[in-house]
């Protein structure tokens, strides 16, 4: 029997509803977040896929999601581990900028750069921003050299990769069955390191919120299925949502 991983980007979060650039902002779920978290639980339920431990980021859209779903599935709380380097992708002085408003006063060829480029980082934060994540109460234990202002794709997926190789890939040669709850970056760079997708083709992957992606693994660890487990004309719908929200001064 195959090993599996599913990853579940959080339900709709505030930003998400109001087309701002969130990133590591600790914006909450919405009600159709919250929804659709639940929705996600009882997905994986229905579909009998056993989870023997929960990876989680560390921002309250991501928790929250995760709380739903344990709840669904009555995971213990005790087989949940949050972790820093799951957080979302740091959109540096973008974040809480509308996405609309800002492709107006840059250009939209640049902001799509900076969303969407494999290795450029939208501008970063100064170190001695009030809004740097060295600031906040919740990475008082992280070194703050390793706390960025900003981040492309390349630098989340860097931040994962000690995750990854030091606790999710010896879980999944353990036979352990892995849940993720993230964020739509860090769950294209996990998906990127285990499918070893190209930088071209991950930025245009896009990343429904509150569906359940398994990946399965054989033996030698290589992905040998991927799937969602939702009818594919609802994760057409999202993706297609997903896309539209590229199309900024629409």
């Amino acid at each position: 029997m195959s090993t599996k991983v599913i990853l579940i980007r959080h339900g709709e979060s505030e930003w998400n509803l109001e087309n701002r650039f969130t990133g590591w902002t600790d914006v909450d779920l919405t009600k159709k977040g919250e929804i659709e978290a639940k929705e996600a639980g009882n997905l994986i339920l229905k579909n009998r896929l056993r989870i023997d431990e929960v990876y989680c980021s560390y921002l309250k859209r991501a928790k929250n999601t995760c709380r739903i779903c344990i709840t669904q599935l009555k995971i213990r709380e005790e087989k949940v581990f949050f972790d820093w380097r799951l957080n979302e992708r740091h959109y540096g002085s973008l974040q809480g900028l509308n996405k609309a408003e800002t492709a107006k006063k840059f250009g939209e060829e640049q902001v799509l750069i900076w969303r969407r480029s494999y290795d450029i980082a939208p501008p970063s934060l100064d170190f001695d921003d009030d809004r740097h994540p060295r600031k906040d109460p919740l990475y008082k234990n992280i070194n703050n050299n390793l706390l960025p202002g900003s981040e492309s794709l390349k630098d989340t997926l860097f931040r994962i990769k000690p995750l990854l190789n030091q606790h999710i890939i010896p879980k999944i040669a353990s036979k352990k069955n892995i849940m993720i709850v993230a964020h739509g970056n860090s769950i294209r760079a996990i998906i990127k390191t285990f499918m070893e997708i190209s930088d071209e083709d991950i930025i245009k992957l896009n990343i429904p919120t509150g569906s359940p992606y398994v990946l399965e693994f054989n033996k030698e660890l290589e992905v040998i299925k991927d799937y969602y487990i939702e009818y594919k004309n609802e994760i057409n719908s999202k993706t297609n949502s997903i896309e539209a929200q590229r199309k900024f001064s629409s």
